[in-house]
């Protein structure tokens, strides 16, 4: 019983450390997006650096509230090639939400802070549309298959619009990150999508193929990360509360240009049915190598 109530009262001063620290730096991130809003690029490129600045250290904060209430032990490793002045594309297994928190302890300070394609709706967003725009996170404009059919000439223009959009990662490192199984796993999805795999959805190769395309030529290498919770995938209130005890991540790392120099990618993706499925069939054997990982590691899906 008393446990149970110091795990609460744990999670709860982890949850107001976080809120707090929120707050603290939306405020200057705020101030900076409307600085931001001049339409000057030199200007917009310097005020990038202490907007991501500021979005690098709301994560430094929360890694210590971390380490002082969740006390939860890393056991990470293939770090050691990783700098913040190179361009990645970051892929990983999602279990839970605390993987960006994972992703986030992992990688704060080691690459460029982790950014993710929003839909370009979400830009109209109250506040938050603003401060996205601000820190770079890229939008992209997908046009579905039967809006296409209707409007044929606007073929293509999709790619052409997120293309300008990550133009200015040409100045600029940047991670971009994806899950390429397009949700968090559970055994209900699993089940249902008639997996493959033991530990792990079916990955989807059109995600990061988008990002490939948009972007194939400024990013240098693919991150490919595997999480494992050893003792059972995780809540967010069991991971503030400090109930997670041990988290493992193993990061790979491959040069963008090996992909695309053995023909597993190319630019033709989007026409060429063949050089589809020849990315996914790339895509499934990575996702076979990191379930055989996870079986190994004991890795478990039971509930803490």
């Amino acid at each position: 019983m008393l446990k149970a109530v110091g795990y609460n009262i744990r999670g709860t001063l982890s949850v107001l450390g976080y809120f707090l620290n929120t707050v603290f730096w939306f405020v200057p991130i705020f101030i900076l997006s409307l600085f931001k809003l001049i339409p000057i690029t030199l200007w917009r490129r310097i005020i990038s650096y202490p907007l991501d600045a500021c979005a690098t250290a709301w994560i430094s904060v929360n890694n210590c509230n971390q380490r002082l209430f969740s006390r939860t032990q890393f056991s990470t490793t293939g770090l050691e090639a990783l700098t913040p002045h190179d361009w990645y594309l970051v892929i990983a297994n999602h279990q839970s939400w605390v993987d960006i928190l994972v992703l986030q302890r992992t990688f704060n300070r080691k690459i460029p802070f982790l950014k993710f394609f929003l839909k370009k709706e979400l830009i109209w967003v109250p506040i938050l549309g603003l401060a996205w725009w601000a820190l770079e996170f890229p939008f992209m404009q997908r046009h579905s298959k039967s809006f296409l059919a209707k409007n044929p000439h606007l073929k293509g223009k999709d790619m052409e619009t997120t293309r300008k959009a990550c133009a200015k990662f040409k100045y600029k490192p940047v991670s971009i990150m994806n899950f390429v199984e397009g949700t968090r796993f559970t055994q209900i999805k699993h089940d249902k999508q008639r997996s493959p795999f033991i530990h792990l959805l079916k990955p989807k190769a059109g995600g990061i193929a988008f990002v490939l395309s948009a972007m194939g030529e400024q990013l240098h290498k693919l991150i490919d990360v595997t999480i494992d919770y050893p003792d059972g995938v995780p809540s967010y209130w069991d991971f503030v509360c400090g109930k997670v005890k041990t988290i493992r991540v193993e990061v790979t790392v491959t040069p963008i240009q090996t992909i695309m120099q053995e023909g597993f990618f190319s630019t033709h993706y989007f026409t060429d049915p063949a050089q589809k499925a020849r990315f996914q069939q790339w895509l499934n054997a990575r996702w076979k190598e990191k379930d055989d990982k996870l079986t190994a590691l004991n890795s478990t899906q039971a509930p803490l």
